[in-house]
């Protein structure tokens, strides 16, 4: 049996299958956290293996997830730091939680209710509810982890709680800040770029319009030349003509006054 559990048994899962399994799941987080009715998001994973090459119904993705879920739950409670490396897809696992709690931790502070603003009084199926057990020990991993490591305190009070919001605040505007300066910067950059090949395009088409401009000026000079000579030819074909004829009519009279 692979690691995938009861739903991919037939087949095994490699790593790269798993890891694009991590990465589509972990796109479509909030969505998972938003609603309350995951088969479909299942689905929708499902639908995205199948584009990515990989043949998995919603049920193996599912199973899967799960599985890797309680694996690195198991990794998650050992104290030494370097073993919960050995586990292949601790990295991927700790960042979806940790763009999670983070997301809830910005909505708190923008007075969001992650829950939303209705409560639904219904019973959900048996998957709704395994997926919401899952969402709650994730969470409850991930405070676990930062409360070893000092970050979080259990014992912190509301101020303490509003101060830690407060700089989450600040960092975000910060980031926000330093990514809208960077684009600034990169349309800066772009601007000048386009500015100058603009300039370098006007210059080319400035030195193209000023060579045919010279060129029309030495056609019309050619031609007025050709015009020239040809009528300094004409003129002198007409001169030689009227020469021959006068010397024919010369001859003629000669002729005539000598008696022939």
């Amino acid at each position: 049996m692979s690691e995938g559990g009861g739903g991919d048994r037939f087949s095994q899962w490699s790593i790269e299958e798993t890891r694009d399994l991590l990465t589509i799941r972990g796109e479509l987080d909030s969505t998972f956290m938003e609603t309350k009715r995951n088969k479909p998001l299942w689905e929708v994973i499902s639908a995205m293996m199948k584009e990515r090459g990989y043949n998995r119904s919603a049920e193996q993705c599912k199973n899967k997830w799960k599985n890797i879920l309680t694996r690195y739950k198991g990794y998650e409670t050992i104290e030494q730091e370097g073993m919960r490396h050995e586990f292949p897809f601790y990295n991927e696992l700790q960042a979806i939680f940790t763009n999670r709690m983070q997301r809830l931790l910005w909505m708190e502070a923008e007075g969001i209710n992650p829950s939303g603003s209705k409560k639904r009084e219904m019973k959900f199926s048996s998957e709704e509810e395994d997926e919401n057990e899952d969402r709650l020990v994730e969470k409850a991993s991930y405070i676990s982890k930062k409360k070893q490591k000092g970050i979080e305190s259990s014992t912190s009070s509301i101020g303490t709680l509003d101060n830690r919001n407060n700089d989450m605040i600040n960092n975000l505007k910060e980031v926000l800040d330093e990514y809208m300066k960077r684009q600034m910067d990169v349309e800066m950059q772009w601007m000048k770029r386009y500015e100058a090949k603009e300039e370098e395009r006007r210059m080319k088409e400035m030195e193209w319009r000023k060579t045919m401009e010279a060129l029309g000026k030495e056609r019309i000079m050619l031609d007025e030349r050709w015009r020239q000579r040809e009528e300094e030819r004409k003129m002198r074909e007409e001169a030689r003509n009227e020469k021959h004829d006068g010397l024919i009519r010369e001859l003629l009279e000669k002729l005539r006054s000598q008696g022939l």
